[in-house]
């Protein structure tokens, strides 16, 4: 049987959590390039240099990565980091910051160490890009043999940060939890996957336990017990668990329903990905008929404030409207490895269930 290798997300949580970069980062050598967005790095980089005055580390240079993570950009970085003769690549702020500075990273050849500023997505501890075409539709993913080797996650920018990217990672996050579980049903496992299966768990316990609490307090500008919670579930545990399962159980129905809503026109601008993929659980738990959790998970977004029906999305049910939604919706790749066979008429019903709900 042939040998294969898995790579853990190292991370440090906290409000002073950059005081470690030295500890950590000193070891890779002495020079940075800092890849990050415009005002993720007006909130963090202040906090970065502070951290690193007086030690050995120092940035060479910082960059806005861009308006997307595309080839290019990508290119443009990794030949930027060699010109620079840098030792590292620090990415700093969301998704697309973060996928640039580890694909730049990547093709350099050089160590990337990530700087989450908002915690929507899981891309600061995942060994994956999600790269776009210049016209900004999707490319493709850039698979990478490990993650970033540390991700320093600084709470009280989070806390600082716009209230509505914790909600929506908190839906993405929830999703990572029922997708799993549901593309998973069935099959026997490897060690891996099924460890990765049951972090999964952490993606929806602890946020119904802290995640209202969490929301409240970034709204108010407090680093608290149950921020902290949420941003270890939206950041850690799902990037943990798309790290170890196999790609086959990191998405099912609900992201499907998302890359089909997105088709609409305008909907994409107006509404975050991880709010409606939270909507997309909703109408998962509805085709498998799970009438036991889909209550709890409609009181979890109505709590949060996630829109939970088309009516609050201004999406009107009606079949025809609907006709490209539904045809993405089961065609897409995120529903290849599910435990049975889901059509239109099973999507579009799930939603008028979905719509009926208190």
């Amino acid at each position: 049987m042939r040998s294969y290798s898995v790579y853990f997300a190292n991370y440090t949580i906290g409000e002073d959590a950059y005081e470690n970069v030295s500890q950590v980062c000193s070891h890779y050598g002495k020079r940075i390039l800092l890849i990050g967005g415009e005002k993720a790095m007006e909130a963090g980089l202040g906090i970065l240099e502070g951290a690193i005055k007086g030690t050995e580390l120092e940035i060479a240079d910082k960059v806005v990565f861009g308006e997307d993570c595309t080839p290019g950009t990508i290119q443009r970085w990794a030949a930027y980091a060699r010109e620079c003769r840098v030792d590292m690549i620090f990415g700093m702020g969301g998704g697309k910051a973060l996928d640039t500075a580890k694909g730049a990273a990547d093709q350099a050849g050089l160590p990337v160490f990530t700087f989450p500023t908002i915690a929507a997505t899981c891309a600061a501890t995942t060994a994956l890009s999600v790269v776009y075409k210049e016209d900004g539709n999707f490319d493709s993913f850039y698979f990478f043999d490990k993650p970033a080797r540390h991700c320093f996650i600084n709470t009280r920018i989070i806390a600082d940060a716009p209230w509505q990217y914790l909600r929506a990672g908190m839906g993405d996050t929830m999703g990572k939890f029922f997708e799993c579980h549901f593309a998973a049903r069935g099959d026997k496992l490897d060690h891996s996957s099924s460890l990765g299966r049951e972090i999964s768990n952490l993606c929806y316990g602890p946020l119904l336990e802290h995640g209202a609490q969490a929301l409240k307090d970034c709204k108010e500008h407090k680093a608290s017990f149950a921020l902290q919670q949420a941003v270890l579930a939206n950041i850690v545990s799902t990037g943990m668990v798309s790290l170890m399962v196999l790609d086959d159980y990191n998405c099912a129905i609900a992201h499907s329903v998302y890359y089909g809503l997105v088709l609409l026109p305008g909907f994409e601008e107006k509404y975050l990905h991880g709010d409606v993929v939270a909507y997309g659980v909703l109408v998962q738990l509805a085709v498998d008929h799970d009438m036991d959790r889909l209550p709890e998970a409609k009181k979890f977004l109505k709590d949060l404030g996630i829109p939970s029906t088309l009516r609050e999305m201004e999406v009107p049910l009606d079949r025809a409207y609907l006709a490209d939604v539904l045809k993405e919706t089961v065609t897409g790749p995120d529903m290849e490895h599910i435990p049975y066979p889901v059509t239109e008429d099973m999507i579009y019903q799930a939603m008028e269930i979905v719509e009926g709900l208190e």
